[in-house]
């Protein structure tokens, strides 16, 4: 049990199941360092404990499960030239890894707004669980960034080029095409989730659906397969975007005009880092690739001027830099995918828990 109903990670057991909620509703439950501990030392427990058989997990609130990592903490430390941002995901990349292999069920409410670090700890779960209200999206190449938190590898698996038009897009996807592209399994109404909370402190996750799943509202990403799996092929990104541009539905330039606002470089990076994704294949490998990205991102221009635009200041007129796709070298994505110059460890091989 949390000892204080302001810890920004509630914990309690009831019954067979242990609840676990992000309780950070001003910021939208953003996860900083100490509560990516605590959710981690929760899990450990937990998966220990004979006594709970089902972890559930949800955020404070009525806007959202998670908004993603504390971005101005980590806008911050870039512009200070710190290490605090390492230190963290490093430490979130293992959470997430936790999760994908933890041995009980891993219930997940992706209820209302699930970014970036929320994807993180929802869609490596083995029970995901969207509402009317869901709104899931890695939408880093807006902030001069590049998908992690295994966002890679979850995209890398969606059908066709789903998770590639996500993954450069950036753009949010409801309840019917978060099903669609594999993030989550089943629908349940936003009102029947604490019922369906309650009844799992004592039923299985299977028993405790029974009866409270329906169809999601219809989605769009299904009636647009015909032109992102034939325009977002290949392994450039300009060529992507001539495609879109050059084809007849409204949808595909609409993606295109989407893709061009975003960091030139972020969407080169994205774009390898989705393919060796593809094929690295289990998640720990791409964890530790996208860590390198994360730390070469960590450096880039555009992370601070991504999150100032859109975040700080709110003008929405970041100036990338590159300015153009035609300005990002073959060197340049190249770099954010070498060894780290620290001489850092992996993520998983000092592991002893």
């Amino acid at each position: 049990m949390s000892a204080d109903a302001s810890d920004p990670v509630l914990r309690r057991i009831e019954g067979r199941a242990a609840y676990l909620t992000l309780n950070r509703p001003r910021a939208l439950n953003a996860l900083t360092h100490p509560m990516v501990r605590a959710i981690d030392a929760a899990l450990i427990a937990w998966e220990r404990d004979e006594g709970v058989a089902t972890v559930v997990v949800s955020g404070a609130g009525e806007r959202g499960l998670c908004a993603g990592g504390d971005i101005r903490a980590i806008h911050a430390d870039a512009v200070a030239g710190g290490r605090a941002s390492l230190d963290f995901w490093r430490d979130e990349y293992r959470l997430n890894a936790r999760i994908a292999a933890f041995r009980k069920p891993y219930v997940a409410f992706m209820d209302g707004i699930v970014m970036g670090g929320g994807v993180g700890v929802s869609a490596h779960g083995s029970v995901r669980i969207v509402t009317e209200r869901s709104s899931v999206a890695m939408p880093e190449t807006g902030i001069g960034f590049v998908p992690d938190v295994g966002g890679t590898h979850l995209l890398a698996r969606a059908p066709g080029e789903l998770g590639t038009h996500l993954a450069l897009t950036g753009l949010p996807v409801g309840a019917a095409d978060a099903l669609l592209c594999g993030l989550a399994d089943h629908f349940v109404p936003a009102a029947e989730l604490p019922r369906l909370a309650a009844a799992l402190a004592d039923a299985s996750p299977a028993e405790a659906l029974r009866g409270r799943t329906a169809t999601a509202p219809e989605g769009e990403l299904a009636g647009h397969r015909a032109w992102i799996d034939v325009c977002y092929r290949g392994d450039s990104v300009e060529r992507i975007v001539a495609r879109l541009l050059d084809h007849g539905d409204p949808a595909a330039k609409e993606a295109a005009r989407t893709i061009l606002t975003r960091s030139p470089t972020s969407l080169k990076v994205t774009l390898a880092a989705l393919r060796r994704a593809r094929a690295l294949g289990a998640l720990e490998p791409v964890l530790e690739q996208e860590y390198r990205v994360s730390a070469a991102a960590l450096r880039s221009p555009d992370l601070v001027e991504g999150v100032r635009a859109q975040v700080i200041d709110k003008d929405r007129r970041p100036r990338w830099s590159p300015a153009e796709l035609s300005g990002v070298t073959d060197a340049a994505v190249e770099r954010y995918f070498a060894p780290l110059p620290d001489g850092r460890a992996g993520l998983f091989t000092d592991r002893t828990d």
